[in-house]
């Protein structure tokens, strides 16, 4: 199971919303590269980076910051927010992130997820963030009447590289990682789950990694590791054993 770091980006610098809030941020690194490269020395072999101010504009706005990320490190890169089109995808891509993340699209324009799959094999996954089981958008702005479940198994055979799945209820409030509900995602497609969303304590990362047979792959993890909730070389073994 990999354990990644998250990197929230607003304003360019490193920060922590809780439960989706812009206006609710705390900023814990005003140099990204800096953090990245702190994160790669603790021994984490990915990093999970979202462009939040992306994510409500719609299109990327902090690309100069995760180019200073991608610059300064050599560990493989996640991102999403304000991925909306092919352009923006291939660019990504070809500038050194090793997967894109589609979330609003894939309610929107599930056509253009396929399409990337396509073209991208193993490079695009799927964000679902979820509200009382219903998928939200635009940032998280914007509540959706589709359910977790069934989002997911729209692309379940196109060739998604992995389903983000993070609680928003729980995101940054750490109030503990929502694994039922992670777990029954993972059981219910084909396609390899990442919990995200309220992770707290070494705790949690344990209670998941009991139910890594169901199809968990992986974990977020932000807000806990900022603080110092949870230490990087103990949650690296345990999710390594």
């Amino acid at each position: 199971m990999i354990l990644y770091p998250a990197i929230d980006l607003k304003d360019g610098a490193c920060v922590r919303l809780v439960r989706g809030d812009m206006a609710n941020a705390t900023v814990f690194n005003r140099d990204p590269a800096a953090q990245a490269r702190d994160f790669e020395k603790a021994g984490f072999t990915h990093l999970h980076i979202v462009d939040l101010n992306g994510a409500f504009a719609g299109s990327p706005v902090n690309s100069a910051a995760v180019a200073a990320i991608r610059k300064a490190t050599s560990v493989p890169l996640q991102l999403g927010g304000g991925i909306r089109d092919m352009a923006t995808i291939e660019a990504w891509l070809a500038n050194g992130i090793q997967r894109v993340i589609l979330g609003t699209v894939a309610v929107k324009n599930p056509q253009l997820v396929i399409d990337a799959c396509k073209k991208f094999p193993g490079r695009v996954a799927i964000g679902i963030d979820a509200r009382g089981g219903r998928v939200a958008v635009e940032g998280w702005g914007e509540a959706s009447e589709t359910a977790v479940v069934e989002l997911a198994l729209r692309f379940e055979n196109v060739g998604v590289a992995a389903i983000i799945y993070t609680d928003i209820d729980r995101d940054g409030a750490l109030m503990g990682v929502n694994v039922t509900a992670t777990a029954a995602l993972a059981e219910a497609v084909n396609i390899p789950v990442i919990a995200s969303g309220g992770v707290a304590s070494i705790e949690d990362l344990r209670r998941l990694k009991t139910c890594e047979r169901t199809g968990i792959a992986g974990v977020i993890v932000g807000r806990a590791l900022y603080d110092g909730r949870i230490d990087p070389a103990a949650a690296l073994k345990l999710l390594a054993a």
